[in-house]
């Protein structure tokens, strides 16, 4: 597989990608803070560009053409890129937050999702919470399978052979995670699926954003009318967890993780070391 420019990052260009992951995982905090019933996603698309400035960056959402708005909010069906605005949580809401910020020219990105309480419908908080959990389990599963992969492809079968392995969950194939540096989207692209190539070589330099987007039925998908949302063909519900990933020389950083990956890698025996 040959790329237009090299993927791997310098040592210096590794330690500028940290701020903005840190800026990106703010961002998402924020957001976590405030989700309940009642909260609109355009609030929180206001805390979390709020907490953007306050970490010294800037939104890189914003410098898609044609997207206003600091995060993507996707809402039950939606699987990703809804556009933030009125629209009002309500009990058992499954909710994803898509959020990224740019600063000093390097990128950050990161998607959580978040099932709201409902006392009502607990069977069916439980099904999509269990949809969340398969979701960011098989994203720490990725990531552990990166600090030892020799090839960037063995990311993608751990996370299908995990999901697979928990039941009845359909894994999008259409959308896909990616490199991560100057630009928010750079090659190479990565796999959320076993797939025939190997992908490029796993060693120093390496950043990309891993993004399991897993739904509870059918793998079909479209675009809404506005454009951009992406939602599932049959209604059914959908989840989308992210992080950006470093490779170093002396291990992993999970760059948009406040304690760098320790707490989600710590199940599988991987210690994240601080880029040097």
């Amino acid at each position: 597989m040959v790329f237009k420019r090299s993927i791997y990052k310098t040592p210096s260009q590794l330690r500028d990608m940290v701020a903005p992951g840190r800026a990106t995982a703010a961002s998402l905090d924020a957001v976590a803070a405030a989700v309940a019933p009642g909260v609109s996603t355009l609030e929180l698309d206001v805390l979390a560009e709020r907490a953007i400035v306050e970490a010294g960056g800037a939104s890189n959402f914003t410098l898609e053409p044609g997207y206003h708005h600091t995060i993507c909010a996707s809402v039950n069906d939606e699987v990703v890129h809804g556009i933030p605005g009125r629209r009002i949580l309500e009990p058992g809401d499954i909710l994803s937050v898509d959020s990224g910020a740019i600063l000093g020219g390097w990128n950050g990105d990161a998607a959580r999702t978040f099932v709201l309480p409902d006392p009502a419908h607990p069977e069916r908080v439980a099904d999509r919470q269990l949809l969340s959990d398969v979701t960011e389990q098989s994203l720490w599963r990725g990531i552990a399978t990166l600090a030892s992969a020799r090839y960037l492809n063995e990311v993608g079968d751990a996370i299908e052979e995990y999901i697979l392995s928990r039941g009845d969950f359909g894994i999008l194939t259409d959308y896909i995670g990616h490199g991560i540096g100057r630009r928010m989207h750079e090659e190479p692209p990565v796999f959320n699926y076993s797939v025939r190539a190997k992908g490029p070589e796993v060693r120093p330099g390496l950043v990309v954003a891993i993004e399991p987007m897993v739904v509870r039925g059918s793998q079909e998908t479209y675009v809404k009318d506005d454009g951009w949302t992406v939602a599932t063909e049959d209604g059914s519900a959908a989840a989308h967890w992210e992080h950006s990933v470093a490779v170093h020389a002396d291990g992993i950083w999970v760059l948009t993780a406040q304690d760098g990956g320790a707490e989600g890698l710590a199940p599988f025996g991987v210690t994240p070391v601080p880029i040097p």
